[in-house]
């Protein structure tokens, strides 16, 4: 079997390249198998007592539903409203298919190198042990905020729901210990049924949220095109391109696939789920709820609503939290047994030290949530400069490492070369502008208290169902 069938994906091999080119790009594949050692994360599991390459492509599929698709969702149709109805769908279209094809590539360069299990191990093929460490490090702090910011959004949820903010640190300390106790699989398949139930769970929360704003807003405006300022603007899209930005865990679910190859098939879940569901609920709502539609859309249902929602919405906040955490606990875990069998052990010390790993996560994601007083900044800084490049610069940078040399080598190469580099300009954009509308460039030239001067992030419109305390406190009253 040439080197071509083994590593190239199954888009590649259906191509039409002519000779020249292909005998090009067969070159380059086997340069990279060269460099690149034949063996996954784990190795061969055909003893071992802890088996992780045993997800089925549907299972892998939920997963990545129930990592992608949290309450955020609700947050959409004010996003669509500040852009105006058919600009919002042509964004949140087009930025769907677009994250698609990004996946696809994530796919890509996993079968290229089966050694890589998460971004870290990306970084390092990218950028050799300096990448290693420095995309290592980034993805594990997005993680971990987003671990803190599920946990701030449980505690709210229950403060909506029983109308008693006073016990929101107990509210944290119950949240952090559930999530604490579903983390405990090693493996991603004992822990994919619980993107069953946080599907049901969203699903619901969105429907009835549907439902109970056509019942209540009928007559509602809705405009086909805004005319918003540049940073209400710019916060929609990113609103809308962060719905999409899950890409930083792709490696991790596809390293513990029964069969790689068959990624393609949960990415198609995952997208066709997203990108429908987006739309229904953001056009739903939007035409039922108007330009005064809340953000998230929980607020325009009413006070009753709202705690029903909120309560149909507790497990997919809570299980998008476990899975962020154990995807983030694999990447400590198996950097540390690394080159050894322990990772396949039932011994003590393989179960301590994964239960360890858990532990000091979901701890320091806690006292981030409760302890930090511009938490809800500061997350919105990070996941304007890590997620934007996660989900579309990284990827466009995997592409053109892959296809170094057959960037124009046919007409199919150029124009791939150009979606990568849009999605690289558009990755670079969401970044630069997150920092603008965030006011860190502001807060660094003029030396003001970054307290202050540090608004809202565009990620933070995303997250924002989880920050303001205050705002959800109110519609329980």
């Amino acid at each position: 079997m040439t080197s071509t069938s083994v590593n190239a994906s199954p888009m590649e091999l259906t191509s039409g390249h002519d000779a020249s080119a292909a005998e090009a790009e067969t070159s380059d594949y086997c340069k990279h198998n060269e460099e690149a050692p034949q063996t996954d994360a784990f190795g061969d599991e055909a003893l071992a007592e802890i088996k992780y390459k045993v997800l089925t492509w549907w299972q892998g599929g939920l997963l990545m539903v129930a990592e992608t698709i949290s309450l955020g969702i609700l947050s959409l149709p004010a996003a669509i409203s500040q852009l105006g109805l058919v600009p919002g769908l042509v964004i949140m279209i087009g930025m769907g298919i677009l994250a698609s094809y990004n996946g696809y590539v994530i796919g890509q360069i996993k079968w290229r190198f089966p050694q890589i299990s998460s971004m870290s191990d990306a970084g390092e093929i990218l950028m050799g042990a300096f990448g290693r460490e420095f995309f290592g490090i980034i993805q594990l702090l997005l993680l971990i905020f987003i671990m803190a910011s599920h946990i701030l959004t449980f505690t709210i949820a229950f403060n909506v729901i029983t109308a008693h903010a006073t016990c929101s640190i107990v509210f944290g300390i119950i949240t952090t210990a559930i999530s604490l106790i579903l983390s405990v699989p090693r493996t991603l398949r004992n822990i994919s049924w619980l993107s069953i139930v946080s599907f049901i769970s969203i699903l619901s929360a969105v429907i009835l949220t549907m439902i109970t704003v056509a019942i209540k807003r009928p007559d509602s405006v809705v405009q086909a095109v805004a005319s918003p300022d540049l940073v209400t603007g710019f916060g929609a899209v990113t609103n809308i391109v962060f719905a999409y930005a899950s890409h930083n865990a792709f490696f991790t679910f596809i390293a513990e696939l029964s069969d790689p190859r068959e990624f393609p098939k949960a990415l198609a879940l995952l997208q066709s789920v997203d990108i429908s569901l987006y739309v229904v609920a953001s056009v739903v709502i939007y035409y039922y709820a108007g330009v005064d539609v809340t953000s998230p859309a929980i607020g325009s249902a009413g006070a009753v609503a709202a705690k029903i929602a909120y309560g149909i919405s507790l497990p997919t906040i809570l299980i998008a939290g476990v899975i962020n955490g154990h995807i983030a606990a694999k990447s400590i875990y198996l950097r540390i047994f690394a080159g050894t069998d322990r990772i396949h052990k039932r011994d003590w010390t393989a179960v301590l030290s994964w239960i360890g790993i858990m532990l000091l996560l979901w701890i320091i994601a806690w006292i981030i949530a409760e302890s930090i007083p511009i938490f809800g900044d500061l997350l919105g800084l990070i996941a304007s400069l890590f997620l934007s490049w996660f989900t579309f610069g990284l990827p466009s940078a995997f592409w053109f490492y892959m296809n170094k040399g057959l960037w124009f080598t046919s007409a199919r190469k150029i124009f791939l070369s150009c979606v990568n580099m849009s999605s690289l300009v558009i990755g670079c954009t969401v970044c630069i502008l997150g920092l603008y509308s965030s006011g860190v460039v502001y807060c660094i030239y003029s030396q003001t208290d970054a307290h202050t001067i540090i608004v809202m992030g565009l990620a933070y419109v995303y997250y924002e169902s989880s920050i303001k305390e205050k705002y959800y406190s109110s519609i329980a009253n």
